[in-house]
């Protein structure tokens, strides 16, 4: 094997930005949120379903259940999936509305973070209040 004459100099290159220069943007967090809400309603899936499979199985099963189902656990649970599910629709509409090749400025981009934010978050209370 040869060895490379010359001396070797170090590149220069950019660093990717670091989380202390970073700009947390909104586009960026609705990305974000749009996959954690999809994976976290998995959590209201799950306790659904453990609740419905206790009730086929016995008395005992579903008190249990139960019990986990109408505690301030479960009531989280709950109301942390209709707001995932709230926020996991608008997000996806604002994908179509992006993937018909419209809202793809900086600014419109933006305004429909916010507005799958705030939306999600008004459409949870609305719908915690109506049922």
């Amino acid at each position: 094997m040869a060895e490379a004459t010359g001396s070797s100099k170090r590149v220069e290159r950019p660093l990717s930005p670091h989380i202390q220069i970073y700009k947390v943007q909104i586009t960026s967090v609705s990305s974000i949120l749009t996959r954690i809400t999809g994976h976290a309603l998995m959590a209201g899936v799950i306790l659904g379903v453990w609740w419905l499979a206790a009730a086929a199985v016995s008395d005992d099963a579903f008190a249990t259940a139960n019990a986990v189902v109408t505690s301030w656990f479960g009531k989280l649970v709950f109301t942390g999936s209709l707001w995932a599910i709230w926020y996991h629709y608008l997000a996806g509409l604002r994908h179509l509305y992006y993937d018909a090749g419209h809202g793809l400025e900086i600014k419109t981009a933006e305004m429909l973070g916010w507005v799958c934010v705030i939306g999600s978050v008004v459409l949870t209370i609305l719908t915690l209040l109506i049922v």
